[in-house]
């Protein structure tokens, strides 16, 4: 791992996977959003929220719903539109002294404290430590550190105990859990401490139910700091369609259903990688525990405009601090979607050859 501050040739840091398939008739193998969501049931349930749109939005009953399913006091839980606008009241609330970056990572937190006039240092996790992290390599005097777990785009999922040894006074610690319900059990959360000082965990509804339109989330963290957080909302920043998806997808029934799609996305991933241990120069670092793996291949780029000529889209790796050309992030989809990207892989590949 080193430290490094942002330099002047910068990655694209607003460059997201959507991009990738805006043209439309692509297979989507860029964005994460589990396919087929949202389910019938939650369609149904947003439905009916069309009748209450007259009324301003009351967050009461999904902020109570979602403190209950963490375990924490509902001041504690803060309700946003996405989980991209936590990092902008995060940015815009803070005032760090040293804010540090783990990366490889989801960019928006980088240039969100950038945009609020942050500077920022990155440590960059390497493919040759498998992306794993080390507490020792984050610096003592850090007083704003992020880090996403599991980590997109390394899939890597970080052990409870590491982050928790980030975490002291006088410091503030984001872990970006916006894959957590994409990991049987959710091992490795720390969205229930609410003992750790410093702690703020981002989630999003997006990935698992398929709520990227929606723009729904949440952040835990200790309550003067939920409350100063909101101060800098607007009134009403979250729809009553939102608010109705949060409420729902934190029922038992839900939690249930999302722990079957996690545990469904483990036997899918593990089909994917294994396809990809047969592609030549293929290299996945690390162990992947979310709904995308990360793979390392030469002439990656290339092969990517030949993946789009054949109807596949995945996702860039050059926009991410610590990555190049050379990467490729593809979402897990079920056997018969990644065997037929596999052999359009193969194809591309021949193709360069």
């Amino acid at each position: 791992m080193r430290t490094d501050a942002a330099s002047a040739a910068e990655p694209d840091l607003r460059h997201h996977g959507d991009a990738e398939v805006r043209d439309g008739g692509l297979v989507d193998l860029a964005v994460n959003v589990r396919t087929g969501t949202p389910p019938g049931w939650l369609r149904d349930r947003l439905a009916a929220t069309l009748a209450d749109l007259a009324a301003y939005p009351d967050s009461c009953t999904a902020r109570a719903a979602v403190a209950a399913r963490h375990g924490r006091p509902p001041g504690e839980v803060l309700l946003t539109s996405g989980a991209a606008e936590a990092f902008v009241l995060l940015a815009r609330t803070l005032r760090p002294r040293r804010a540090v970056v783990v990366h490889p990572q989801f960019t928006e937190p980088e240039a969100a404290l950038r945009d609020a006039g942050h500077p920022v240092e990155r440590v960059l996790l390497r493919p040759e430590d498998g992306f794993r992290l080390d507490p020792a390599a984050v610096p003592d005097d850090a007083d704003l550190v992020v880090v996403g777990n599991p980590t997109n785009p390394t899939s890597v999922l970080h052990p409870a105990a590491a982050l928790a040894a980030l975490a002291r006074p006088g410091r503030t610690l984001v872990v970006d859990e916006a894959f957590a319900d994409t990991v049987p059990g959710e091992a490795g959360s720390l969205a229930a401490r609410g003992d750790l000082p410093g702690l703020v965990v981002l989630r999003s509804l997006t990935k698992t139910w398929g709520l990227a339109g929606l723009r729904i989330g949440y952040l835990l963290a200790a309550e003067p700091l939920t409350a100063e957080l909101a101060r800098s909302q607007p009134l009403w920043p979250v729809s009553t369609p939102a608010l109705a998806a949060a409420e729902a997808c934190c029922t038992p029934d839900a939690l249930a259903e999302a722990d079957r799609a996690a545990r469904t996305t483990a036997e899918h991933r593990a089909h994917l990688l294994a396809g990809l241990a047969a592609v030549p120069g293929a290299t996945v670092h690390g162990e992947p525990a979310a709904s995308f793996v990360l793979v390392r291949l030469p002439g990656a780029a290339a092969a990517r405009e030949r993946l789009r000529a054949a109807g596949f889209a995945v996702r860039r790796g050059d926009t991410f601090p610590g990555l190049g050309p050379d990467w490729l992030r593809i979402a897990v989809r079920d056997p018969a979607t990644s065997d037929a990207f596999l052999a359009a892989l193969n194809a591309a590949l021949a193709d360069g050859a």
